[in-house]
């Protein structure tokens, strides 16, 4: 597996064919971007996001290049720490570890090179899938946030995760 920048023209196709319903969506972006996913809408968020934060978005892709991973990436230099968003796997690949293996590559990335003392993301408490993925990687519960975002007639809470560099030494 390699990461390398996200590249709208080669890329984004495969990303959107992976939301293909409003939950998963949800469950993906916290109805950040607007479903379905446009690439017009697409780069406009991400590029807005990239604006106020920093964020710069990733793919993780096989030994024959095929997408297979997305993330964005960002280092606050104030907290010396990164934060992953938007993480997702191509469906079709999920259960085989591709997840944790690209979020060992980002946070090497995050640790070697942006040399952040922690990395953090958010997952909502519903997606038990992911949670674990991110728990199997050394990722631990920092905070819980109940009723943190409605989906249709649910609420989902937040769990804000965090890993710190000395974990993955």
């Amino acid at each position: 597996m390699r990461l390398r920048p996200y590249i709208p023209s080669m890329d984004f196709e495969t990303i959107r064919s992976w939301c293909t319903d409003t939950r998963t969506h949800a469950m993906w972006c916290a109805n950040l971007i607007p479903f379905p996913l446009e690439q017009q809408s697409f780069a406009a968020a991400l590029q807005e996001i990239a604006a106020r934060t920093g964020d710069t978005p990733f793919v993780a892709t096989s030994t024959d290049g095929k997408v297979i991973g997305f993330f964005c990436y960002s280092a606050d230099l104030k907290t010396n720490e990164g934060m992953l968003k938007f993480v997702m796997v191509d469906p079709s690949q999920r259960g085989r570890g591709i997840g944790q293996m690209m979020l060992r590559l980002a946070l090497t990335y995050a640790f070697s090179i942006t040399k952040v003392s922690a990395v953090q993301l958010n997952v909502f408490t519903e997606n038990e899938r992911a949670r674990r993925c991110y728990e199997r990687v050394g990722f631990n519960v920092r905070q819980l946030y109940t009723f943190a975002f409605q989906f249709q007639d649910e609420f989902w809470g937040r769990c804000n995760m965090v890993i710190q560099r000395s974990q993955t030494l």
